[in-house]
Order: C-alpha cells, then sequence, then structure tokens
C-alpha cells in the first residue's frame, strides 16, 4: 500500500464503561485520485486485512474502467453488540481522525459502505465531514451509498447485487461456457445456494428469483435455510422474515440448519458466497459440489482452495468482476455530487408535463 494509517478512538458506552477503538485506513494506490473504497465494522479487522481489501478495491476499479484508486477502512468491533448511538460516535470521530490527517474528501479519498455499514452510516460520516469542512462546496461527493435525501443515487444499496446477477446472466447466455459445466443457458431453472443475506446477498438472491432461478439454500451466521420442496425458497418471505427477527433461525415450512457450513457443501448449480473473505478454504474445497462459483464477496476463496476447485473443473467468477456493481454506481453518485445534478430530474418533468397536457 502506498499509506495506511492506524489510530483509536475513545468511546464511553451507554454502561459507563470507557474503551478505546482501533480504526483503520488504507490507500493502495495513488495512480487515480481520488481512492475508493468501503469501511468495515468487524471484530478481527487488522492492518494486513484492510491493505489487501484495499489492493482488490484498485485492481476492481480497473477491471471496469471506473477512475479511482482503491483504499479501504475498518474498524475493530462486533456491530451486533454495539448500540446505534455509539455506533454513531464511533465512525463520526473515525471521520474526525480522518480530515484531521487530510485522509478524505472528494479528491483525496471517498469511502462507502461495506460489512457492517450502510447508508445511515455514510450519512453520519458526510455529515461529520460537512461541518469540519463547511466551506468544501463538494462537501456533499466525500462519501457514496449516502441515502437518497443526503445525495445518494437511486439504485446504490442493489448494485452490487444486481451486478452479480449480471455478471451470472452474461455467464448463462454464453453456450461454449455453460456446456463446459454440462449446464444449459439461461438462468431459469438453475439452483443457487447464497452465503450472506447482507445487501450484496439479498439483492442477488431477489433478481435470480425474479429471473427464474432457484435458491435452494441460504447460508447466514447464525443459521442458514434449506428448501425441501424442489421449487425453491421464497426470498420475499425469507426477506421479512429475517427484517422482522434478525435471524433465519425458526422460519416455518423449511429445513433450519446451524452448521451454516455445510450448506456450502450441497450440490447446486451455482454457489455465491457473499459473506466475509477466505470462507472456502483447503479444508473445505474439496466438499464443494457447485458447478460455479461466483465471488460476490471479496476475497471469498483462498488461493489452494481455488487451485483444489479449478482441478476439479469448476468455473470461478471472480470478485474483482462479480462485485464490482457497487463501485461502479459509487462512481455515478460521486459525480453527480460533483456537478451539483439530479439524474433523471428533466425525464421525470417531462413525463409530469405529458400526463397534464394529455389529462387536458
Amino acid at each position: 500500500c502506498n499509506s495506511i494509517i492506524k489510530f483509536h478512538v475513545p468511546l464511553k458506552r451507554a454502561c459507563g464503561k470507557l474503551e478505546l477503538i482501533e480504526g483503520y485506513r488504507a490507500q493502495h494506490s495513488h495512480h487515480r485520485l481520488p481512492v475508493k473504497g468501503g469501511i468495515r465494522l468487524g471484530p478481527n479487522v487488522d492492518a494486513n486485512e484492510t491493505m489487501a481489501l484495499a489492493a482488490l478495491m484498485t485492481y476492481k476499479c480497473a477491471v471496469v474502467n471506473v477512475p479511482f484508486g482503491g483504499a479501504k477502512g475498518s474498524v475493530r468491533i462486533d456491530p451486533s453488540k454495539y448500540t446505534s448511538t455509539e455506533k454513531e460516535a464511533i465512525l463520526r470521530r473515525y471521520t474526525v481522525e480522518l480530515v484531521r490527517r487530510n485522509y478524505m474528501g472528494p479528491a483525496i479519498d471517498v469511502p462507502a459502505p461495506d460489512y457492517g455499514t450502510g447508508s445511515l452510516e455514510m450519512a453520519w460520516i458526510k455529515d461529520t465531514y460537512s461541518f469540519l469542512r463547511h466551506t468544501d462546496i463538494n462537501a456533499s461527493g466525500c462519501v457514496t451509498g449516502k441515502p437518497i435525501s443526503e445525495g445518494g443515487i437511486q439504485g446504490r444499496q442493489e448494485a452490487t447485487g444486481l451486478g452479480a446477477f449480471f455478471v451470472l446472466r452474461e455467464f448463462f447466455n454464453d453456450e461454449d461456457l455453460v456446456r463446459k459445466v454440462g449446464l444449459t443457458r439461461g438462468v431459469k431453472d438453475k439452483t443457487f445456494i447464497v452465503q450472506g443475506l447482507g445487501n450484496v446477498g439479498l439483492h442477488a438472491s431477489e433478481f435470480i428469483h425474479k429471473a427464474g432461478g432457484r435458491i435452494i439454500a441460504i447460508a447466514e451466521r447464525h443459521g442458514g435455510l434449506v428448501d425441501e420442496t424442489g421449487k425453491g425458497l421464497d426470498i420475499e418471505v425469507v426477506k421479512s422474515y429475517h427484517k422482522k427477527n434478525g435471524t433465519l433461525n425458526g422460519l416455518p415450512n423449511v429445513k433450519n440448519i446451524t452448521d451454516t457450513e455445510k450448506i456450502l457443501e450441497l450440490p447446486c448449480d451455482v454457489l455465491i458466497p457473499a459473506a466475509l473473505e477466505s470462507q472456502i478454504h483447503s479444508g473445505n474445497a474439496d466438499r464443494i459440489k457447485a458447478k460455479v462459483i461466483a465471488e460476490a464477496a471479496n476475497g471469498p476463496l483462498t488461493p489452494a482452495a481455488d487451485k483444489i476447485l479449478e482441478g476439479k473443473g469448476v468455473v470461478i467468477l471472480p470478485d474483482l468482476l462479480v462485485n464490482a456493481g457497487g463501485v461502479t454506481v459509487s462512481y455515478f453518485e460521486w459525480l453527480k455530487n460533483l456537478n451539483h445534478i439530479e439524474f433523471g430530474r428533466m425525464t421525470r418533468r417531462m413525463e409530469e408535463h405529458g400526463k397534464r397536457v394529455s389529462f387536458y
């Protein structure tokens, strides 16, 4: 990496306990500015992981020809064990530390959501940056993945999952490629297993379901689901249950499994690891029965697993392409903020005017 900073954020918790929270921000390559990369919250993040993910961002941007260098940020906490108020305090102070080191800005380094963060967290970061850099007229471009009301863009939330679906759709439209793994063209009726029901896995599952694909199993951190009807899981039912209960455990009319690693080893056409890195490794790669693996997460396969699966004839769609939808739409959001425009505004006005004219 060109540079990495490590700092500690003080936090007084609701219980009165004082903690020092460890934070990182790595900038891999300055060959194009600004650099770009998400901020993740996790109990096991460290400097090496952050630098590796920053490097992946550089290569990912190059693959889709987005003019950014790569970066990545991380905060060492388990987000499930902190209140929303505590996470807000951490991320606001994290932003202060970046700004005071001149390590963040629309032309310097533009963060985005990652594991454990979303549009709300990006709104906190944008608000803090705007307060500290109140003379910067492009302040809303300091971060992407924001809510629409804060300068975000339509489609950013589902962009990474939609990008993963587009890659799968193009793969299944190539007759030569699908013939190599003994499949037929088209997403319809293919069987899929998804690991992770976060922003990427959920939206990828929704688009696959709408295209006629069958999601036969979903693996989550605290448990998983396996369909036993042969029709595939109803993603809308799964989505609403997970949103209401915060877990997949207890969902009726499906088989609930606590050992989620076993779900990855079930027979299917396509396995989509959309959680964290190194989920498929030398210890379980031999037992993977999928014909195609679409790397929707960052680095979900270890190098050893990659060699084992390649030897078995498994087609691996790389993460540099499969999950590049997020940074692509982030680029559009960044351009929108710098140009101070609203995409589609004139089109909507024309449509509304046309309706009024036709009414009269």
